[in-house]
């Protein structure tokens, strides 16, 4: 990926000054260019060119670049800064360029340019129309990318006016991969010239504690290593490495000569810091922070699972001299690694298929190795790339095996398949070969595959790994290719377990991220994160089922919840930089959720379900301000404000309703955002969905009240009100779950958690609410905190917030409603921070409108008393009052007769008593259909299927 922002201005100002250390660097860059010898000058020589090097300049100077970075439980926030200064006497450009790791998303990026200053918002991607897909898909990968060698570049190129300064501040978030025993977490440092300020600084904090801590030399390939590094002992020039159990800290502050020393064109190479952490619950390390929490699973000193595994290599043309040559090499270490229970068996491929050994897997045996290295010494490179026809070979091969020969369950069978380029013979369409190929392996073993060069379909083997269980990686051609595959397989050769199932109870946790997987490798680590239901529990219980060479393992062990001390890192030395005011488990949890619905696109054939997917990792990824391949970042001017943008979320002025707003991303409050004097009441109708939920219909011109119970599950979504054909408004309402009080009737209580508020009319809009946030999108997207007073105006919508109180939202001044915010200070067990939905004003909603509440709005109902001749009567208006008394009676809704009690009911924050008729068993009979008619599929639906339910 590469983001450009194209800026330019046409002002000027005063001359920034320019430290020593950057007339050094400049000073250093132009004699290096003419004079080899001037390293032993440069300690004893002090410029004197300043000026004359200004004429010369033709491009900014990098004054400053700071990297910082936090590591809190394997969880990175990297913060990179990095000033430009043009001394030049005309505008002239800069270019900051940074190379981030593949698996990171950028959170924040902001750019200052004098006084002006100028902050990223993330917003959705607009969907491409097909012609564009297929306009896309028919362009050639781009090399500059590096997406397939672990990193992608992020570029911002603005014009700097004479005599001024830029500064670009780049954030970005990553969860760390345990490989070969250890986290890499690598830092990109190729400013491309010599900078006068660079400093990287490192901090991590790990509870479980800090072990083999270790700072490589820098790595001057762009490429990703294997992580082993011949001669890998001493860190970088200037590098200070401290820790204690639980806190290290590693910076790298070289000066202007010890660059010079290093690279002479200011391309350092990759900072690196390697670490593992100590491990003593079998069952993991799970941390709890704030209802989320993350569960690390990384068992040790297990016996190795034997192993059946098939080589499937690429002996076509193309392969033809270095790479060949070096799968060679890489294979022949990697068979003398082979155990003495494995089996094994190699395919070359190119237009023909030659399997070594025809219908078996042979063991592990110094003849048959020393037999297989002279097939592959052999191998020559001619013809086609028939991948089809390899993998179905090296399926039926393994599956036949499996059959035939009784194979124990506790071993692990894989493909490791090796290519190239793209197929050329046989089969050749993509969606072809990935529906064979997992329909060979029917989820048996796991296929794992590697590419060669650039002209390699990468994405056909990253889905082929992804649908059957495996892993791939990439390597281009101009790099040490034996050294990466012998790499790769050491991360795979040595499986531990199989089939590792990770359970929770249902009633404590929801939302979880995979937690089966088929196999945990020796090195790897296995990671869950989720959200509490149940905050209110003392412990969380963890149960871990897995399968290894010798027996059926089944650990367990209940976690303590009550450890906020122990996560809560707000405080810790050395992480002042506002890290530890995020719940980083959250952030964690955001992370794997994201990647899993990636993922799971990208397996996907089905186009409903990957528009959903999309949807669904497009809003997450807006609520957690990720960039992500379905958001974009777009740059916003901040006003007249020069100084550094905190962040935090949008939030009002405390004097006045309504004050401009200026958000996280900076962007500025929409047109329409004004300071309202008159706080006026707010007025409500008692028709509403409130509590467990508690529903109540008022009928004013009969005169009375009706309600009803909905005894939904945690997580349904029920559709309050649905007119979208007609007025274009939906409402939805998603329920949460919590305990049943003691000694009560129900299994478990419910209620809403989440209210998302549709319109598509005149334009497209949405309000998704919780009792702590809005957000708000009507082509601008802004994030609300319910803390804040605060009143947003469009041409069509208004929200006005009253702080930790309600929410009223108006639609086309003829619809609105009000969200009350139910907050606990000290909640008992069954108790959850909630919401209530009100309806204020539905003259704006069609006499069509359905939902369990917008059915009624346009309805009466008929209130009938049983006399003592059991004749029916018709109660008038002036009859009701003396109709409470009795207990029962049947209202009559659409011919339909409902038989009702007379209760009472608390509404609003229990400030109004509400006498109304009850309707039993989830409205039976009252509503049309039953309660489950009423079940949306996700947040965002506006079915339409209520308009067929039929009337009973």
């Amino acid at each position: 990926m590469i983001l450009w922002l194209w800026l330019c201005w046409g002002f000027s100002s005063s001359a920034a000054g320019q430290p020593d250390s950057e007339l050094m660097a400049r000073y250093l860059e132009a004699k290096l260019m003419a004079d080899d010898s001037i390293m032993e000058q440069v300690a004893r020589r002090v410029p004197r060119q300043a000026k004359f090097l200004q004429r010369l300049e033709t491009r900014p100077r990098m004054s400053e670049f700071t990297v910082k970075s936090t590591i809190i439980s394997r969880y990175a926030f990297t913060t990179v800064s990095c000033t430009m200064v043009n001394s030049g006497s005309e505008a002239r450009e800069g270019v900051f360029e940074m190379q981030i790791p593949a698996a990171a998303f950028i959170s924040n990026f902001t750019m200052s340019i004098g006084n002006k200053t100028y902050y990223g918002e993330v917003t959705g991607k607009e969907k491409k129309h097909g012609s564009d897909d297929k306009a896309r898909q028919k362009k050639p990968p781009s090399p500059t990318d590096g997406k397939d060698n672990g990193y992608e570049t992020f570029k911002a190129s603005v014009f700097i006016p004479r005599k001024m300064q830029a500064r670009f501040l780049l954030h970005y978030e990553e969860l760390l991969q345990r490989r070969l025993g250890k986290y890499e977490y690598t830092i990109s440092i190729r400013p491309q010239q010599l900078v006068g300020r660079l400093r990287v600084e490192v901090n991590i904090l790990e509870n479980s504690g800090i072990v083999s801590l270790e700072v490589p030399p820098l790595r001057n390939s762009k490429h990703k290593g294997n992580g082993k590094v011949e001669g890998d002992v001493s860190p970088p020039p200037s590098t200070v490495v401290g820790h204690t159990k639980t806190l290290a800290k590693v910076t790298f502050n070289p000066s202007v000569v010890e660059q010079t020393r290093i690279a002479r064109n200011g391309i350092l190479g990759d900072f690196i810091i390697r670490y593992d952490v100590n491990r003593e619950l079998s069952v993991g390390d799970v941390q709890i922070l704030n209802g989320y929490f993350v569960h690390y699973f990384a068992p040790t000193d297990l016996p190795p699972l034997p192993k059946n595994v098939v080589f499937v290599l690429d002996s076509s043309a193309s392969m033809v001299g270095t790479k060949l040559k070096q799968t060679k090499e890489a294979l022949f270490t990697i068979l003398q690694d082979l155990r003495p229970e494995d089996h094994f068996n190699i395919i070359g491929f190119s237009n023909r298929i030659k399997v070594w050994q025809q219908d078996r897997l042979v063991p592990v045996t110094p003849n048959n190795i020393r037999d297989a290295k002279k097939y592959i010494h052999n191998m020559s490179p001619t013809g086609g790339t028939n991948i089809n026809g390899a993998l179905q070979t090296g399926a039926k091969l393994l599956n036949d095996y499996i059959a035939q020969n009784d194979i124990d369950a506790r071993t692990v069978s894989l493909i490791i398949f090796l290519t190239d380029g793209r197929p050329t013979v046989g089969e050749t369409q993509s969606s072809k070969i990935l529906s064979n190929t997992k329909d060979a392996i029917r989820d048996k073993f796991c296929l794992f595959t590697i590419g060669i060069g650039n002209d390699v379909d990468q994405k056909l083997l990253e889905r082929m790994a992804l649908e059957n269980c495996g892993m791939t990686r990439h390597f281009q051609e101009d790099e040490d290719a034996a050294s990466h595959l012998k790499g790769f397989y050491d991360e795979i050769g040595t499986p531990l377990l199989s089939d590792i199932r990770v359970d929770y109870p249902e009633d404590n946790v929801e939302q979880v991220t995979q937690n089966f997987f088929p196999n945990y490798f020796n090195g790897s680590e296995i990671i869950i994160a989720g959200k509490l239901i149940n905050r209110t529990s003392d412990s969380l219980h963890v149960e871990v089922t897995a399968s290894n060479s010798k027996k059926y393992i089944l650990l367990k062990t209940d976690v303590a919840i009550d450890l906020p001390s122990r996560n809560d890192i707000r405080g810790v030395p050395g992480l002042e930089d506002g890290k530890g005011d995020k719940n980083y488990i959250e952030r964690a949890w955001s992370y794997l959720t994201i990647k899993e619905l990636l993922n799971s696109r990208l397996k996907s054939d089905d186009s409903q379900k990957k528009d959903y997917l999309m949807e669904k990792a497009k809003s997450m990824a807006l609520t957690y301000n990720f960039v992500t391949p379905f958001t974009v970042l777009k740059m916003r001017e901040a006003g007249l404000h020069s100084e550094t943008p905190q962040e935090e979320l949008i939030s009002p002025s405390t004097d006045g309703i309504g004050e401009k707003l200026q958000s996280l991303q900076g962007h500025k409050a929409p047109p329409g955002i004004h300071r309202r004097q008159d706080k006026q009441r707010i007025k409500i109708s008692k028709t509403s969905a409130d509590g467990d939920p508690h529903f109540v219909i008022d009928f004013p011109s009969s005169k009375f009240s009706v309600c009803f119970n909905i005894d939904g599950e945690p997580g349904d979504i029920l559709r309050l009100v649905s007119d979208h054909k007609e007025s274009g408004v939906t409402v939805n309402g998603q329920l949460i779950g919590a305990p049943a009080p003691p000694n009560g009737h129900k299994k478990h209580r419910t209620y809403f958690s989440t209210i998302t508020i549709l319109n598509n009319k005149p334009e497209r809009s949405y309000l998704e609410i919780t009792p702590k946030r809005i957000i708000l999108d009507d082509g601008e997207r802004l994030l609300l905190s319910c803390d804040r007073s605060a009143v947003v105006r469009s041409s069509s919508l208004e929200v006005s917030i009253s702080a930790n109180s309600n929410i009223t939202v108006t639609i086309r001044d003829t619809i609105s409603f009000v969200i009350l915010i139910h907050h606990y200070k000290k909640p008992a067990p069954y108790q959850r921070d909630h919401l209530g939905f009100y309806i204020s004003n539905s003259k704006g909603l069609s006499s069509d409108s359905h939902g369990l509440l917008g059915q009624f709005l346009n309805h009466e109902v008929k209130l009938l008393q049983e006399s003592l001749n059991t004749s029916h009567q018709q109660v008038g208006q002036n009859q009701t009052e003396a109709l409470k008394p009795n207990p029962t009676s049947t209202l009559k809704v659409k011919g339909r007769l409902v038989p009702v009690v007379w209760k009472q009911r608390r509404i609003y924050n229990g400030q109004q008593e509400v006498d109304c008729w009850f309707a039993k068993n989830n409205a039976d009979k009252l509503i049309d259909g039953s309660y489950k008619d009423y079940l949306a599929s996700h947040p965002f639906d506006t079915g339409t299927s209520f308009m067929t339910i039929s009337s009973r």
